[in-house]
């Protein structure tokens, strides 16, 4: 009898717990959602990667209007877009959404020998063509809308200029950025798995994906849509160059998120010695 009272009172206990998770807990919970995402099936996840990239295109959407026109200097311009482009991650981790970047940590169950190289790259694969399907067909959708001709074509002249500008940056600077910004997304998404409240994934969220837009880190899905938007605002299609940007920012993403934050809190929380 005092057995079993003790044992409620350990459910209790754990049902009612409102501290964060250790970062020992967090480990072992990142690892176990990596091992869900490897073994999805195909068709949800094709669809909730597509939701993915449409929400993340939300975000970039979202940012495109906040900075336009803009007299607050170039800081906190930047600072409340960045706040503004955080919708885009709260509405994939809370909303539920596959997001290639934030999927660079199924690389810690793949250290860990739970996820195969082969479920890993089909995981990214799939994901990055479905948030690439996403992110273009809300392209799409708000060139059809009219939206970027608000403040007579003010938004538009934005979103071009936010375009032109990714487009300039050569490999180096791409790859690099590309790094940075999925060492911040990735972490966002580890601080979640510390959390037991919407509002704490909220606010978990808020911080480093405000930092990594602020500081003008280059977001592989971010910029399938905001790329081809500015292309398609400015009447001039140029294929190379956005594929050039793709796909160093997106070789920089793996290595941010892969490496520089699933592998080494593997190192740190799972590696047995």
């Amino acid at each position: 009898m005092i057995d079993m009272e003790k044992s409620i009172m350990s459910d209790r206990q754990v049902f009612f717990d409102t501290d964060a998770y250790t970062p020992k807990q967090m480990a072992a919970r990142v690892e176990t959602s990596g091992v869900a995402k490897a073994e999805l099936a195909i068709i949800p996840l094709l669809m909730l990667s597509i939701l993915a990239g449409a929400f993340i295109a939300f975000g970039a959407m979202f940012y495109t209007m906040t900075v336009t026109g803009s007299t607050m200097g170039l800081g906190p311009t930047r600072l409340l877009g960045g706040a503004a482009f955080s919708l885009g991650l709260i509405l994939v981790l809370v909303g539920g959404a596959e997001l290639f970047t934030g999927n660079s940590l199924v690389v810690m169950a793949w250290a860990d020998r739970k996820v195969s190289t082969v479920a890993l790259l089909r995981n990214w694969g799939l994901v990055y063509i479905g948030n690439f399907v996403g992110a273009l067909a809300t392209a799409a959708f708000v060139w059809l809308s009219g939206v970027l001709a608000i403040d007579h074509g003010a938004v538009a002249q934005t979103a071009i200029a936010i375009a032109a500008g990714k487009l300039q940056l050569g490999w180096q600077e791409a790859f690099f950025r590309g790094i940075l910004c999925n060492v911040l997304v990735c972490l966002a998404v580890w601080l979640c798995f510390a959390a037991r409240s919407v509002a704490g994934k909220i606010l978990a969220i808020l911080f480093p994906i405000t930092a990594f837009v602020a500081l003008g880190f280059e977001h592989s899905v971010a910029n399938m849509y905001l790329i081809p938007i500015g292309m398609a605002s400015a009447g001039v299609i140029n294929i190379v160059g956005f594929l050039h940007n793709l796909f160093f920012v997106t070789l920089g993403n793996i290595v941010g998120g892969g490496l520089l934050v699933a592998a080494v809190y593997y190192v740190i929380y799972v590696r047995r010695s």
